[in-house]
């Protein structure tokens, strides 16, 4: 972070004056005379009656479905969009979505999927399999797009529409992600005339054609994201008649707005947080296994998929000795019970427990926490501590950047415990807080040593096998140093012919085997450090909202899933008192704040959301 000065430092007091101010002219602001949302004077939406509004911490990073990376932005792409299958509430299973069933030849090869009919998209047009072959194709052969959706797509080899309800698609090799195709279908009539050179640009954030159960209404980048529902959805209308995401900067903001039914959902809160919740009237706290994990992750030597040298990464974390003594350093079980407040387990495999068939654990050949070994480890390596307590190899000392994120409290405490325990083994560390949009083109250029961050997994493996491989690495264009999908260089021939052969096994315990195999592969490797598998916490007005539906069905999440299950079965239940109706014109109130302060006592919401990373939180 910067130091401001005393002019700036005054510039941003005066501006969140004029945004409280804008912000309690606003909360008087009626109701439009039909009873329909009224805009207050600041721009921001008022609430309507069957509004639900759901407080998050990481904001969308863009709504086009060729760019986005945060977790968050792709549950924006689901709501907008349909994809030919959707991973089921019970248990993650493919089901239908557009494709309404499905067949595939004996050798696995070709796949015809028959489609919805009367599907439309939201100015009118029928959506046929024409914008699903464009789809497809595009993803194929344009350069960005591909680069969001490659390991779905490159090995389809033919797509085409025998008619206006059927899609055949033919690989070259049989393929198991082919029911889990995590690419949203587009309207060939608007995305079409989006070139290849402005598609990495497009900001696609008013006007948005889509077929979902939710369209984009409005969008202000940081503060909040309204969708409307689509009431002739075709899986059913959704019950609310909006859905809004407001981003927060600050977890005790997050909790207060919901104690006072500013909000009707908080999402992602820390454990410490949502305990004081618990007993409080009208709010339920969701503590649900997830599908995420955190790392501590390695600058294994970046370089380019061309094998160019790039960045600025210490080169003692090249030698899997160091990264070895870093990873028996960290004390998973503390940082479990003080970070989480017990709110998840100690992490081993890139593949989380919820998905159990397909997870590996190392058991009783995992690495436990041990000081003393560590730094046996290190003395073996040759690595001699000084009389500054740093070790040094060749006369380069052990000196590392830690990188965490300033939009999760768990990464800030992570890295204190870190550079603590590794204090202790003789490496300084220096850690720098830094958002997650900084972070990500740090990492993509390689001008770091370590970082905390973290992902949120599929339900199908090959994703979060492939950022791993070396094909993922960043590439050059045009002279500049553009991210691939791995942040941290991984390259190991051995793990990229795993990755290749489970793609290609239909039998699923045969491949399960295979992407257990990957996982100790990365494990012995200490390609990464994972620290955690934690849980997502979430807590909602159940005096005002009901109708969730948890995904898995026993103790899952009721938001951000892998499908659109519980925003379009939420419904209201009847008036709780002592909350405002939220019918007359109670509004969602945008407040840019500093710190923790909170402005005339009105509420804060800067809103934001996670990636694929979680993200993903997204990658938290």
């Amino acid at each position: 972070m910067t130091n401001q000065s005393a002019r700036g430092l005054r510039a941003r007091i005066a501006a969140v004056a004029a945004v409280a101010l804008s912000a309690l002219a606003a909360m008087a602001a009626p109701a439009a005379a039909d009873g329909s949302p009224s805009a207050t004077p600041g721009g921001t939406p008022a609430r309507s009656k069957t509004s639900f509004v759901i407080g998050v911490k990481q904001d969308i990073d863009s709504l086009n479905p060729y760019v986005g990376v945060v977790a968050s932005a792709f549950d924006m792409y689901q709501l907008m969009y349909d994809y030919l299958t959707v991973s089921s509430a019970a248990d993650f299973s493919p089901a239908p979505s557009l494709a309404q069933s499905w067949d595939t030849s004996a050798d696995g090869k070709t796949w015809t999927f028959h489609l919805r009919t009367g599907v439309k998209w939201s100015d009118g047009v029928d959506l046929t399999a024409k914008d699903v072959v464009y789809t497809f194709q595009r993803a194929k052969t344009d350069e960005t797009a591909n680069g969001q959706y490659s390991s779905y797509v490159d090995n389809i080899t033919d797509i085409s529409a025998p008619d206006a309800a059927t899609v055949v698609m033919t690989t070259a090799k049989p393929s198991p992600i082919m029911l889990r195709l995590a690419v949203p279908i587009l309207p060939e009539h608007v995305w079409s005339k989006i070139s290849a050179a402005d598609a990495a640009t497009f900001a696609n954030d008013k006007g948005v054609v889509g077929s979902g159960p939710f369209q984009l209404a409005e969008a202000k980048k940081g503060q909040f994201y309204r969708f409307t529902a689509n009431k002739s959805y075709f899986d059913g209308a959704p019950k609310i008649d909006e859905l809004v995401f407001g981003v927060f900067a600050d977890d005790s903001a997050l909790a207060q707005a919901l104690r006072q039914g500013e909000i009707d959902m908080a999402q992602e809160l820390p454990a410490a947080i949502a305990e004081t919740l618990r007993d409080k009237p009208g709010i339920t706290v969701n503590d649900a296994q997830y599908y995420g994990f955190n790392e501590i992750g390695y600058n294994l030597g970046a370089a380019t998929v061309d094998g160019k040298a790039i960045g600025d990464g210490h080169p003692a974390l090249r030698d899997k000795q160091v990264r070895l003594a870093i990873d028996t350093a960290i004390d998973r079980k503390t940082l479990v019970d003080k970070v989480l407040n017990g709110h998840g387990v100690p992490a081993s495999g890139v593949i989380p427990p919820i998905y159990a068939d397909l997870h590996w654990n190392p058991g009783t050949d995992a690495r436990v926490f041990d000081l003393a070994k560590a730094n046996a480890i290190l003395d073996a390596a040759g690595y001699v501590e000084g009389s500054d307590g740093v070790r040094a190899k060749d006369g380069r000392k052990l000196e590392l950047r830690l990188f965490g994120r300033d939009s999760s409290e768990y990464s800030k405490q992570t890295t204190e415990y870190v550079r603590s325990w590794l204090k202790d083994i003789g490496i300084k560390v220096t850690v720098s807080i830094m958002s997650e949009d900084n972070l990500t083109t740090v990492l993509g250029k390689g001008d770091f040593d370590l970082f905390e961050w973290g992902w949120v997994v599929e339900p199908d493996p090959d994703f979060q096998l492939s950022v791993m491989t070396c094909d993922q690495r960043s590439y050059e264009e045009d002279g500049e140093i553009a991210a691939g999908w791995s942040d941290s260089f991984y390259c190991n021939p051995k793990f990229d012919e795993l990755y290749a052969e489970q793609q290609t096994m239909i039998d699923a315990k045969a491949r399960a085997q295979v992407v257990k195999d990957a996982q100790k592969l990365l494990y012995d490797d200490v390609a990464y450090s994972l620290t955690y598998y934690y849980n997502q916490t979430e807590a909602y007005r159940s005096d005002r909202f009901t109708g969730f539906v948890p995904q898995p069905s026993q103790g899952g999440i009721l938001a951000f899933q892998y499908g659109t299950h519980s925003y379009r079965s939420i419904e209201p239940v009847t008036e709780a008192p002592g909350v405002k109706d939220a019918g007359t014109g109670t509004t969602i109130v945008v407040l840019i704040v500093a710190g923790a302060v909170v402005v005339l006592a009105v509420l804060v919401l800067v809103i934001v959301l996670v990636r694929r990373r979680k993200s993903a939180d997204d990658r938290e």
